[in-house]
């Protein structure tokens, strides 16, 4: 189901489209709700620019194996 927000939403919170999906991104990480390769593909991103947001912001990672294993199989890879 996808989210819209009008032209005039987003500016009267004064964002752009990819911003508005880098803050959802964001939030959802933080909230421990997707993993960084989740975060990156909800905001329009590569996983290494999304983890340099995370960093310039200050949002540390919290990662588990669980987590790991899953951004491998999202990425295509296993854990043998």
């Amino acid at each position: 189901m996808p989210v819209i927000l009008s032209d005039e939403e987003l500016q009267a919170f004064h964002l752009t489209e990819s911003e508005a999906r880098l803050a959802l991104a964001l939030r959802l990480f933080q909230d421990d709700r997707v993993t960084v390769a989740r975060g990156a593909k909800i905001a329009g991103m590569k996983y290494l620019d999304f983890q340099s947001e995370l960093a310039k912001r200050q949002i540390p990672l919290h990662y588990d194996m669980e987590m790991l294993e899953n951004d491998l199989k999202y990425a295509g890879y296993t854990l043998k």
